[in-house]
């Protein structure tokens, strides 16, 4: 097929108005040119603004659309930048308007409080999850609980405080922080140095306010708050005790005492009490260091002094859980020498495979030993001298509490108070023994002239500011025999042979106060019960009085039981081989007619005090087992007060036929223990 050709135009001339128009431009042109000269060309130049916008570098990769075309994306900067310039250039109504109802919506719009609580578990959760991985990497993790705890909601609140009581318990280093000084900024540190510094003390700060929200929180556990506050009250409580327990050896310990202490300091007795009275003891009981006890010592000391001794019993007591009880009151034995496990081996060595070594290689490895023994006795002898230091304060401030309370005469710690000093009699110093024995004959005395007699009446319920006793004979009971086994604690373990006659100690009033006394604890119905014991109130009591007995009876001076009481004073009179025989005479007739009216478990503990009494001093009371013997004229007077004047040797223990016939079998084999022994020692 053949291609068309294109057609040709005719050249023609332009139109005559097209001519004019470039006459004109010809003409405007070199006006043009005959102005510029006269213009400031530099002017406009320096009124021209020089800040330029910066070009921020996209850091997007390039992506491949689905046509196939390779594109860069835009920096979400220059978006942000878009949306705020086609914000401002929008009319201020506009503007306005918008923010109006953005308030009105944040106005109606209301998180609900269910909806809350599981938006801080979750934040709590990942917050905590955060720090439990990588602490020195998160280290705002801990500002941020701080801050969730502030919320007003007091269940939030709660939840925070559990929260931070686990993390700080996992996270806290096993060893104290000390502060920085102002030479530690100006050393030059690595890398490494400066991330643990800077993470040690923002968790100082950080726990720090932790420590201070607890003490804050629970202020309000001795006040009369609301439920919910009483809540957060308790929770504040448990994690200081917790924290206490778990880190006793970090910073701000003693702030943590001082949350337990002023709860002890209360008038309220409820679950938080017990808590912190529970967790001082174990405190005192796990403390290896010394350090620990001292401050809670000294803390506890200070605050029984503010409050004029009005405290609970129960308070005085942690001081018997105290490590020093142990570690102190250790006695070499006279007889034998105490070796170690590693010694032994009953004659016979070891045997091991002996390793080849050169004889370089022993000669450095003996003085790697020597070097090493060097060590660990410089390390011992540092630690306990410090350990002794500690213990020797803590004792000091057990005391002066002590005397001070004897000295003010507290109806309700005095049972404590002798508890306390029959534990603690073998570190007294013996400068203070005839003080000591002259307060506890002023105690007896005071106790004997407050036993009510049968014709008294009833005395009523007991004061709720001085929280006595229901019962002052029970007490009176009870304080006599703690006092008689203090005095005779006192001479346990001193070596006082040498001393005595410098000392001039007569304990001769204890001995005659017991001995009348026996009587009345042999036909006392508690005297197998402690405070722990359970009993059913009695129906006699009104019911006002017996409800303050059994509140009363929680806080009796500690668990040991009046026959225990009894039974080591009876121990620590006629054991030792010194004591004269007409003591041990009488005593013996008494116990043979107590154990008429005990109870099976005393008397049980009776007869067998009294077959190591005849294993010490059975030929010199031997004769009142025997009728043909008599070393005494005229009739044996048990009800005399007087041990000496009662004549023992004049009677026999007839007692000794009605108990063979008791209906427990121990104390019949017991009786016939005794009659067979004195039967070996008359042949």
């Amino acid at each position: 097929m053949a291609i068309a050709r294109a057609l040709k135009r005719k050249r023609t001339s332009p139109p005559e108005s097209a001519l004019r128009t470039t006459e004109t431009e010809d003409v405007d042109y070199n006006g043009y040119l005959s102005q510029a000269t006269e213009w400031n060309l530099e002017q406009e130049y320096e009124q021209k603004s020089r800040k330029r916008k910066k070009e921020t570098e996209s850091t997007r990769l390039p992506i491949k659309t689905a046509e196939g075309r390779v594109e860069r994306l835009a920096s979400p900067l220059k978006e942000e930048e878009e949306q705020e310039d086609s914000t401002f250039g929008s009319s201020d109504g506009e503007a306005s308007a918008v923010e109006g109802e953005d308030q009105a919506e944040e106005e109606t719009v209301e998180v609900p409080l269910r909806q809350q609580i599981i938006e801080a578990k979750e934040e709590l959760a990942r917050i905590g999850t955060l720090l439990s991985e990588d602490p020195e990497e998160h280290i705002g993790g801990f500002k941020k609980l701080a801050d969730i705890g502030s919320s007003p909601n007091l269940t939030i609140k709660t939840l925070a405080l559990a929260t931070q009581l686990a993390i700080y318990r996992d996270v806290i280093p096993g060893y104290r922080i000390r502060p920085l000084g102002d030479t530690d900024g100006s050393e030059k540190l690595s890398k490494d140095v400066r991330k643990l510094r800077a993470f040690e003390q923002a968790l100082v700060g950080n726990y720090q306010n932790y420590v201070k929200e607890l003490a804050k929180c629970a202020k309000t556990s001795n006040e009369a708050p609301s439920e919910a506050a009483t809540s957060v009250a308790t929770v504040a409580i448990s994690c200081a005790c917790t924290l206490l327990l778990a880190v006793p050896h970090f910073n701000f310990r003693g702030d943590l005492i001082k949350i337990l202490v002023d709860k002890l300091a209360g008038k309220r007795v409820d679950a938080d009490f017990v808590k912190c009275l529970e967790t001082l003891e174990q405190l005192f009981r796990e403390d290896d260091d010394g350090d620990p006890s001292l401050d809670g010592v000294s803390q506890l000391t200070k605050m029984i002094k503010a409050r004029d001794y009005r405290i609970e019993e129960n308070v005085l007591n942690t001081f018997l859980h105290l490590r020093l009880l142990s570690e102190l009151s250790s006695r070499g034995s006279q007889n034998r020498i105490d070796r170690s496990a590693s010694d032994t081996t009953d004659g016979k060595k070891p045997k091991f495979k002996k390793e080849f070594r050169t004889k370089k290689q022993r000669k450095i490895l003996k003085e790697r030993k020597v070097v090493e023994k060097e060590f660990q006795e410089a390390d011992a002898i540092a630690s306990h001298k410090e350990r002794e230091r500690l213990q020797s304060e803590t004792l000091k401030f057990v005391f002066v509490a002590y005397f001070r309370i004897l000295k003010a005469r507290t109806p309700n710690l005095t049972g404590a108070v002798l508890e306390g000093l029959a534990k603690f009699a073998h570190l007294i110093n013996q400068d203070f023994f005839g003080d000591l024995l002259e307060a506890l004959k002023d105690i007896i005395s005071s106790t004997m002239s407050t036993e009510p007699l049968s014709n008294s009446p009833d005395p009523g319920p007991p004061d709720p500011e001085t929280q006595d006793p229901p019962d002052p004979q029970k007490s009176s009971l009870r304080n006599s025999l703690l006092a008689i086994t203090t005095a005779f604690a006192l001479l346990s373990g001193q070596d006082i042979a040498r001393s005595a006659s410098s000392l001039n100690l007569d304990l001769t009033f204890f001995t005659a106060h017991t001995y009348r006394s026996l009587h009345a604890y042999a036909l006392n119905p508690d005297i197998e019960l402690s405070s722990k014991s359970l009993r059913l109130p009695d129906p006699h009591h009104n019911s006002a009085s017996s409800n303050t007995s059994s509140n009363s009876s929680k806080t009796i001076i500690n668990q040991k039981t009046p026959s225990v009481l009894l039974l080591r004073a009876l121990a620590a009179m006629l054991t030792p081989r010194p004591t004269p025989p007409l003591r041990v005479a009488a005593f013996a007739k008494q116990l043979h007619t107590c154990c008429l009216q005990l109870p099976e478990k005393s008397a049980q503990a009776v007869i067998q005090l009294l077959h190591q009494v005849l294993k010490v001093h059975g030929r010199k009371i031997a004769g009142l087992w025997n009728t043909e013997e008599r070393k005494g004229d005229g009739v044996f007077d048990g009800l005399r007060g007087d041990v000496e004047g009662s004549n023992p040797f004049a009677g026999t223990v007839w007692e000794g036929e009605l108990l063979r016939c008791h209906y427990s079998p121990k104390v019949r084999e017991g009786v016939r223990g005794m009659e067979r022994l004195v039967g070996e020692l008359n042949k």
